[in-house]
């Protein structure tokens, strides 16, 4: 069968781009045609300032939303990242097979590094090697396929070829996984700049929708989201960004096709109205479900704690494996 691995981190509240471009998928589809893992990785949390209890906290929301999002234990594998030494113990073996030059043309590196930089920040080194913990989370399960957005593609390139590097050295022990991409909003932007993607944030972005907004909040977001210039509703992402990204969001949440929805409305107002009421009616049973989830921390917990120990059972004979294979004396 099938194994897949893919997380979500505790950085932010998760938002309406982290569940069209990857949640949904998760719960619709992955976990019913494959050996599916899903992870929140509060590891890679820490790569920046963060506060501690902050942490914790989003740590808990995510993992009760991905369940309040359809997640079922009984078919997939729930857990945190760090309640699974096997991530930590892959993460310097594997740092032991990358380069530093890899790691330095990581994009992310880049543009977060410059970030931190002209803030006056410092950067931490993890924000540099955590792509390798990345790699450790996918080739710890001998994972086949891992379902990300576009922005996370070149880290599965550097999982492929470390797992590959590893391999010709010192003896077949990874699988090599590829990327798969679901096909509509896999790339969900923010609606006050369509440029950016919706990404979680710290403040209460005008543009970005969160799973636990109000409707009325919601409604008001995309009602007031930044269009293009001219009037008729078309769907071109590179000169008409606001409009298609409009489009895309309600395709999303319909099973339809941008394209064609754009030959549906002859005004912007219309076109945000309808993508508004598609959104709150898409989230409005995961809210209810998740506010149903949160009065009952107990059963998130074991559901927590049965999906580290099997997640637990999985890695640890091929790191181990991986730790014999790259020369490290077996403990008596």
């Amino acid at each position: 069968m099938t194994r897949t691995f893919s997380g979500v981190k505790p950085t932010g509240h998760l938002t309406l781009g982290n569940y069209l471009g990857a949640v949904r998928r998760w719960a619709e589809t992955d976990q019913h045609r494959s050996d599916a893992l899903f992870s929140i990785v509060d590891l890679h949390a820490l790569t920046v300032e963060h506060d501690p209890a902050r942490v914790r906290r989003l740590s808990r929301q995510a993992a009760t939303l991905l369940l309040a999002a359809g997640l079922d234990p009984e078919l997939c594998t729930v857990f945190v990242q760090s309640h699974v030494d096997e991530h930590a113990r892959l993460s310097y073996v594997l740092e032991c097979t990358a380069t530093d030059g890899e790691m330095r043309r990581m994009i992310q590196y880049r543009e977060k590094g410059a970030r931190a930089r002209a803030a006056g920040e410092s950067v931490r080194l993890s924000l540099l090697t955590y792509p390798v913990l990345m790699a450790a989370d996918i080739l710890a399960y001998a994972t086949d396929e891992v379902p990300v957005g576009d922005d996370q593609a070149q880290h599965v390139e550097l999982t492929r070829d470390l797992a590959i590097r590893f391999n010709q050295r010192y003896g077949h022990v990874f699988t090599v996984p590829k990327a798969v991409h679901p096909q509509v909003a896999a790339r969900v932007m923010d609606l006050q700049d369509p440029t950016s993607k919706m990404g979680k944030s710290t403040d209460g972005g005008a543009g970005i929708v969160y799973l636990l907004d109000d409707p009325d909040v919601v409604r008001r977001k995309i009602m007031r989201a930044v269009t293009d210039s001219g009037r008729d509703v078309a769907y071109d992402p590179g000169t008409r960004p606001g409009v298609a990204n409009l489009l895309e969001i309600l395709a999303a949440c319909e099973n339809g096709n941008p394209e064609g929805l754009a030959g549906v409305y002859e005004s912007y107002g219309a076109l945000k109205k309808d993508t508004a009421e598609a959104v709150v009616e898409l989230l409005r049973p995961l809210r209810k479900r998740h506010a149903e989830l949160a009065a009952d921390p107990a059963y998130v917990d074991e559901v927590l704690r049965a999906g580290a120990a099997r997640a637990r059972g999985l890695a640890r004979p091929l790191v181990d494996r991986a730790y014999r294979a790259i020369g490290l004396l077996p403990p008596g």
